[in-house]
């Protein structure tokens, strides 16, 4: 046999905890959250604060159950990648029944519990990037065009807005500047595993940019992406979110990014290209970090 139900009970939860992709889960859990304390000026009182934690929670569910749906669509495709072999669709350890129902429960939990107990417009928001990354991304974009992930990136760069509406019941500036600055961030963050990972998204038939495009082009919109980033890392000073602290903090993240950029760009290896992946989520975790601390302390 080779469904869950083969497998001891412990094994069994840990299959469907794999789906989940819990390292995701936890950047995306943790953006929103750095959305929800910046729109509150000063300390949370108790009101906020089981604000949050139930909108964590919906939230958690949701992109949980749009990460398991993932792997129900992309199993052929992960089982001929290395990165994703082991995933429990792709091993065939859990069937696509198994997998729908998983999804579809902590879809339905954590949506009810963002309409009944955060706002409705945070429930829709987070619905709408369920579709996108579901959807739009797994089942539209990515198989078709080398810009799946610019396009797609828009849904990965919800989570510090949804925070924002769940506190607040809509969406502000300061959101669309979080918004914005993890849009960026996605394409150098992505392109620079796809580089070293080339062989495996060549074999799956994925249309990923070092595939179509080459290494060198791939490299060049890398370096051009942190530039850009740089410049939008520094708006939540511009526009009066954040102080000095933030500023400094983000300049020399974004330094680190556009010089691993750079080095990328004039003598590639994939060693490099993994410690340019790693930067990244370094950047963005000390980045929204910073934002946090700025926050509090000044």
């Amino acid at each position: 046999m080779s469904g869950a139900a083969s497998l001891p009970a412990l094994s069994v939860l840990r299959q469907f905890n794999a789906l989940t992709k819990p390292r995701v889960i936890q950047l995306i859990v943790f953006c929103a959250l750095i959305g929800m304390v910046l729109a509150v000026p000063g300390l949370p009182n108790v009101q906020q604060l089981r604000l949050a934690s139930a909108a964590c929670l919906g939230i958690y569910l949701v992109a949980a159950a749009a990460a398991a749906f993932n792997c129900i669509v992309e199993k052929t495709i992960d089982a001929k990648m290395k990165r994703t072999s082991w995933r429990p669709t792709a091993r065939g350890q859990l069937s696509d029944t198994q997998t729908l129902l998983f999804s579809a429960a902590l879809g339905v939990a954590g949506s009810l519990i963002l309409y009944f107990w955060v706002n409705p417009l945070t429930m829709w928001l987070t619905f709408a990037t369920f579709v996108g990354y579901a959807v739009v991304y797994t089942v539209v974009l990515k198989p078709l065009t080398p810009q799946n992930i610019v396009i797609g990136g828009a849904s990965g760069a919800m989570p510090p807005l949804l925070g924002w509406a769940a506190i607040t019941g809509d969406v502000g500036p300061e959101a669309l500047i979080l918004f914005l600055i993890i849009f960026l961030w996605t394409p150098p963050h992505f392109w620079a595993l796809a580089l070293y990972r080339v062989e495996d998204y060549r074999k799956s038939g994925l249309p990923m940019l070092p595939v179509t495009h080459g290494s060198e082009f791939t490299r060049l919109q890398i370096f051009l992406y942190t530039v850009v980033l740089f410049a939008a890392c520094m708006l939540p000073f511009v526009y009066g979110m954040s102080g000095w602290l933030y500023l400094v903090s983000a300049a020399l993240l974004s330094l680190g990014f556009c010089w691993y950029g750079w080095r990328l760009l004039r003598s590639y290896s994939d060693a490099l290209a993994r410690k340019t992946f790693r930067y990244s989520l370094i950047h963005l975790s000390l980045l929204f970090a910073a934002l946090l601390l700025d926050h509090y302390v000044f």
